[in-house]
């Protein structure tokens, strides 16, 4: 049976805005507390997916989060009417408000970690959804993305689902930013390879000293175990400190994989040759060849591939063999990494194409092209399984344009998460998309 990858992208939620609550995300912390634009955020998303539509690429939509978050809120203290709710949070604590108003689950690189059927003991595609729990903004997206999971994700046949890690900073879990899989073919058992920063009960793990390590090596494991994968397609590389010093949050943000191909910076991980013997071990057991691009630092310095999240970029299997590399219109702003991404493309390797895409929003909170996406491989019953509602077509791209033109504002700052109207324009954007996705109601909102 044949597979295929498919890319799940996130919609910008309405109350998109650059609270700059990540810490050691340099691109959050520079433009905090400036407007943002969520109506120009949704569409610049939406035409990346479009685009990859029209190029033969399979693309489905994840559907954003209810914010604020009123429940967050009211657990925090804040009590009466929802709006009352919003008005105190933003009079006596607007930072907590900014963090509750996040529309930080846009990018779904982060909403869970995925294997597929190939790979599981049971044979069927496993999601957990991450806990992230090392952002509060960010540890409160799991209950809602794991109702959105299952009602994209529905057959119990083909689809098993995980409930987050324990919310305790020894199984920090970010998902696939910190996850990429290795194979021959999408539908062949592959090679799953866990990035991790830290170790939170083996001390001969050095830690970065700046920035917070994001991924445990606990949480990596754990999640292997629940997803039924063997010793053998599984490997676990810790990120380099140094690098996460320097605003390497996730992996994601320093090496790109897929199919045999690893894209990676040369100061990525820690013991790199250990890294890419033992990947080049296993996939060689199940059949594939590992093909390294590794990116010298004298080529390409960390702080440039931070700056223009050059590795934050998706890298797709052509129907020719050969692999697209979609990069953020930085890259091509920076000359290093330009000229880098030139001399790629015409090397004669397995990347034959670069594409830069305009994502200005989502790059000025912090997320490039990568983030953006959750990649599910599927093989032929899975996809048919998979809930046609968000599946993306031609005209449900045209449906979502026009929601978001009747629903998103072309301007958002800080004062304005208090206003209760936002509230009330994001359940009803909110409960018209779920109609036009085909969920149900996935939104606490809809069901209380």
């Amino acid at each position: 049976m044949t597979a295929h990858e498919m890319n799940f992208d996130g919609l910008v939620g309405p109350t998109h805005n650059y609270g700059g609550l990540s810490y050691g995300n340099v691109a959050s912390q520079s433009n905090s507390q400036t407007a943002s634009n969520p109506k120009e955020a949704a569409r610049q998303g939406l035409a990346k997916m479009k685009a990859l539509l029209d190029l033969g690429f399979q693309q489905g939509v994840l559907a954003p989060q209810e914010r604020p978050d009123i429940a967050a809120l009211r657990g925090l203290g804040f009590s009466g009417s929802d709006a009352q709710v919003v008005e105190k949070a933003a009079r006596e604590a607007p930072l907590l408000l900014a963090a509750c108003s996040s529309a930080s689950s846009m990018w779904t690189a982060n909403a869970a970690t995925v294997s597929p059927s190939a790979d599981t003991a049971d044979g069927r595609v496993h999601f957990t959804a991450a806990n992230l729990n090392c952002k509060f903004h960010r540890s409160i997206e799991h209950p809602q993305t794991s109702r959105v999971l299952a009602a994209m994700f529905a057959d119990p046949q083909h689809f098993a689902h995980h409930p987050a890690l324990p919310a305790a900073s020894q199984f920090g879990d970010e998902g696939a930013a910190n996850h990429t899989r290795f194979c021959r073919d999408y539908g062949e058992p592959g090679v799953e390879f866990f990035v991790f920063g830290r170790s939170a009960f083996d001390g001969r793990y050095p830690q970065p000293s700046r920035y917070p390590a994001r991924q445990t090596l606990e949480a990596s494991q754990a999640v292997a175990r629940l997803h039924g994968l063997s010793d053998a397609g599984v490997v676990y590389a810790q990120q380099n400190p140094a690098v996460i010093d320097q605003g390497v949050f996730h992996n994601d943000v320093i090496a790109v994989g897929n199919g045999e191909v690893l894209f990676h910076h040369q100061d990525a991980f820690l013991d790199s040759e250990r890294v890419l013997a033992e990947l080049h071990d296993k996939l060689a057991r199940r059949g594939g060849r590992l093909q390294p691009i590794g990116v010298p630092r004298d080529a390409v310095a960390v702080d440039d591939a931070v700056r223009s999240y050059l590795f934050n970029s998706q890298l797709l299997s052509r129907a020719d063999g050969s692999m697209l590399l979609v990069v953020p219109e930085e890259c091509r702003s920076n000359p290093a990494v330009w000229r880098y991404l030139e001399g790629l493309a015409a090397s004669g390797g397995p990347i034959r194409e670069v594409k830069a895409f305009d994502l200005k929003q989502s790059m000025q909170n912090g997320g490039g092209p990568a983030c953006l996406r959750l990649r599910v491989a599927l093989n032929d019953a899975e996809r048919a399984a998979v809930n046609p509602g968000v599946v993306l077509t031609p005209a449900l791209y045209q449906e979502l344009l026009a929601w978001v033109d009747a629903h998103y504002r072309d301007r958002l700052g800080e004062a304005d998460l208090g206003d209760p109207q936002l509230l009330l324009e994001c359940r009803t954007a909110l409960d018209e998309l779920t109609r036009i996705l085909k969920l149900g109601s996935v939104y606490p909102f809809q069901t209380n």
